[in-house]
């Protein structure tokens, strides 16, 4: 079969092309202008909708009015604004666009200054701090007492061991037996060894009722509570006498305990101290311990001395 028309004159039996070949061109075949390449050709192009069914030709369907061309008013729509009582709109530019229509990118610049924020808390905040710790080393140099380091001794200065020599507490002179006055038949003896005061002398005969030492004591700093110490020895059973300051009795009854524990009669081994914590004053003070009434008072009495406070040695 050559190409050409064979007389099919169907679309399938057309050769679009037919008009490029030497034997198309001889049977007529021309450039298409609607149908295809040969004479009588069966035009393709038709409406939609206009094929015939069953003899009847449907409607063509009413083309879709045309809309405007982009950016245009199209004549079919009218703007809400334009309208009787229509509100005004306001055209907002759309985000990441400029002008021209260009898109535009990340905002660099924003986060650049942000970046530029942050850089600068940090350093006033490092800066703050640093303040803060200068400040608080200067406090604790004004008010805090500081610690020995490796490069200071924790020893006292020679001001510092004079101003606590002054702030030491008051303590008197140890007074002697025989420096005491004795009333009511109390008498000084050396006879038993361990009395401390000078020579061993010591008082003795307190055992009866009405005898008794006194001691006044000078310069007593201020008034207050202080501490009388009292040396003594006894053997055997525990002994109490009365202790007298200022002319008043003291509370309690002094205790002459056998704190050593020495056998009846055995005085050498009985030497003793004991204390009462009366309140004096300032100056001058009389003290004296006697043996009263309901006493036990089988004591050799040794010496005297007081300091300050309420101490216990």
């Amino acid at each position: 079969m050559t190409p050409g028309n064979n007389g099919a004159s169907t679309p399938e039996d057309d050769d679009p092309f037919g008009y490029l070949y030497a034997d198309g061109q001889a049977n007529g075949a021309q450039p298409p202008s609607g149908g295809y390449g040969y004479p009588n050709s069966v035009n393709r192009v038709r409406a939609v909708g206009a094929r015939q069914y069953g003899g009847q030709q449907a409607p063509a369907p009413q083309a879709p009015p045309q809309q405007g061309v982009y950016g245009q008013p199209s004549a079919h729509y009218a703007a809400p604004e334009t309208l009787p009582g229509g509100a005004t709109t306001v055209h907002s530019p759309q985000p990441g666009h400029g002008g021209g229509g260009r898109g535009r990118g990340p905002n660099t610049k924003g986060l650049l200054i942000g970046a530029i924020a942050v850089v600068a808390a940090v350093v006033i905040g490092i800066g703050v701090a640093m303040l803060s710790g200068d400040d608080d080393d200067k406090g604790d140099e004004a008010g805090a007492t500081p610690t020995p380091t490796q490069t200071q001794s924790s020893e006292p200065s020679p001001s510092a061991s004079d101003d606590k020599g002054d702030e030491e507490a008051f303590a008197s002179p140890t007074i002697d037996a025989k420096a005491l006055r004795l009333d009511g038949g109390a008498s000084l003896a050396s006879d038993v060894e361990g009395a401390q005061s000078d020579g061993g002398i010591y008082v003795t005969n307190l055992n009866q009722p009405g005898s008794k030492v006194t001691w006044t004591v000078d310069g007593i700093p201020k008034d207050g509570a202080y501490t009388v110490f009292v040396s003594y020895s006894t053997a055997g059973e525990p002994q109490s006498m009365t202790l007298t300051v200022n002319g008043k009795e003291f509370g309690n009854k002094l205790n002459m305990d056998n704190f050593t524990g020495a056998e009846d009669g055995d005085f050498a081994k009985g030497w003793t101290k004991t204390f009462a914590w009366p309140t004096l004053n300032k100056g001058t003070n009389t003290i004296s311990v006697s043996c009263n009434d309901g006493d036990k008072c089988n004591v050799l009495l040794d010496q005297l001395y007081i300091k300050e406070g309420q101490v216990k040695k």
